[in-house]
């Protein structure tokens, strides 16, 4: 084999795919990338360190050609028909054993389709999560791959070199058939919607409080200090402190409040309603994005309708405590509905997903790394079968030194008129997922009266329809 020939390719030079080529670089290997942008391609031999192997080119073929047999090729384009058009015009330059990976925030049954359009023309294709934005992806990632298991073992000594490292192990993993690997990272971006909307919640209640932005940075600073340390609770206490260059106030306070979004927490939300899986933080998120963009009809709203003349507390260390309780109990409700998601739907599609291993790799480098996930991943190590995190006993002990505060919280919010619908969602899902009974009997009942339904009974077996009196 020519040492002249490069051992990996990358299709789209954007920040993301530059960034993973030049990390690849960095650790030994020699690496091309493609772009039909000229621009891109030489940006990213400009960037490269010196002493490594890199090269950028705008002609498919050209890249194709200068890789090692079995080609190994990831595309990071938009998801959808970029994804499509890039296979077709890259499968007939490609030889049987190949190696295909979209890197990519495809839909999960897209790349099912993938999979297996490109095994039926002898080639190998997985689709691999990543997470970690631009600094991740140039310093090391969290990455999510799953699929093509033999493919998986060609690409691992690269992937495990460039991933984020924790104690040592790099986050990435094999995390089943199919298209677990991006289902995996739907999840994650789902919980990421999820845990985004907590902290803007919480940021909202503190600033109620009288609380200035120097403040806040250091509220935000301390927490992220202790056990509740995470990556975004590091970057939220960075946003207070950054200057607005146009207006001289801080950034956060010229910022408009209406949200953008990717599609990937709404893909989270879709799915899990299919499943019949509660994700009841993430569809709040989603909703909470969604509302935001009506800002006029919000302005309206607001000269319509008075705020309640309940303040929320001013500004007290009692009133901070309670708020950071209710965040973190509120957090691992996130995180307790996403596993729960994945333990689900590993069996129904048939992706063999390894709960451990999923919280293993989210550890470093990912947007949701936290350090509540060293307790996730003991827990589920020790009980993989077990359905729900919230049935271990050590996180069942932090949700229950949490949930008094918790609820503080939530009635100061309700009174103020604040909104907090993530935090309303967090706990009525906790508790409706701990009560013994529900009131969704009188749903059977109503079901029944209406639409003959049928219902089942707590003292026998079967089915059961009853001819209602109508008054």
């Amino acid at each position: 084999m020519s040492n002249s020939l490069y051992e990996f390719g990358m299709i789209g030079l954007g920040v993301m795919g530059r960034n993973l080529l030049l990390n690849m670089a960095d650790h030994g290997f020699a690496v091309i990338g493609f772009d039909k942008d000229t621009e891109k391609a030489k940006a990213l031999e400009t960037s490269a360190t010196a002493g490594t192997r890199v090269k950028g080119v705008v002609s498919l073929e050209e890249m194709v050609g200068q890789l090692q047999s079995p080609r190994r090729i990831m595309m990071l384009v938009p998801a959808g028909k970029p994804v499509d058009e890039v296979l077709e015009s890259l499968r007939p330059l490609l030889a049987p054993g190949d190696i295909v990976i979209d890197g990519g925030n495809s839909h999960f049954t897209d790349t099912l389709r993938r999979v297996e359009r490109m095994k039926a023309a002898g080639f190998h294709f997985m689709g691999v999560g990543v997470s970690g934005g631009e600094q991740g992806a140039r310093t090391g990632p969290s990455i999510m791959p799953g699929g093509d298991k033999e493919a998986y073992d060609h690409v691992k000594p690269m992937l495990e070199a460039i991933a984020a490292k924790v104690n040592g192990e790099p986050c990435v993993a094999y995390l089943g058939k199919g298209a677990a690997g991006q289902y995996v990272k739907m999840v994650h971006n789902g919980i990421e919607y999820a845990i985004m909307q907590l902290i803007s919640e919480s940021y909202r209640l503190l600033k109620s409080a009288g609380l200035n932005n120097d403040q806040l940075h250091e509220v935000y600073k301390t927490w992220n200090a202790g056990e509740m340390q995470s990556f975004l609770l590091e970057i939220t206490a960075d946003i207070f402190l950054q200057p607005d260059d146009k207006s001289g106030q801080r950034l956060i306070d010229v910022i408009l409040d209406k949200a953008g979004s990717k599609g990937t927490g709404k893909w989270t939300s879709q799915e899990a309603m299919d499943l019949a899986v509660p994700v009841t933080i993430i569809d709040t998120a989603v909703s909470m994005r969604s509302i935001s963009a009506y800002k006029d009809e919000r302005v309206q709203a607001s000269k319509v309708y008075a705020e309640p003349k309940i303040p929320v507390p001013a500004e007290t260390k009692l009133f901070i405590d309670q708020v950071k309780d209710a965040l973190q109990f509120a957090t691992v409700m996130c995180y307790a509905q996403g596993m729960a998601m994945l333990h689900t739907a590993s069996e129904a599609h048939d992706m063999q997903i390894p709960l451990p291993e999923a919280v293993k790799v989210w550890r470093g480098g990912c947007i949701i790394r936290s350090a509540l996930l060293g307790t996730f991943y003991e827990a589920l190590k020790s009980a993989p079968e077990v359905p729900n995190l919230l049935l271990n006993k050590a996180v069942s002990e932090i949700v229950k030194s949490k949930e008094h505060n918790m609820r503080a919280v939530i009635v100061q919010a309700a009174q103020a008129g604040l909104p907090a619908a993530g935090f309303m969602a967090a706990l009525s899902y906790f508790d409706a997922y701990r009560c013994e009974v529900l009131p969704t009997n009188m749903v059977q009942a109503q079901r029944d009266y209406f639409g003959a339904h049928t219902y089942q009974r707590i003292d026998m077996p079967g089915s059961f329809h009853t001819n209602w009196q109508h008054h």
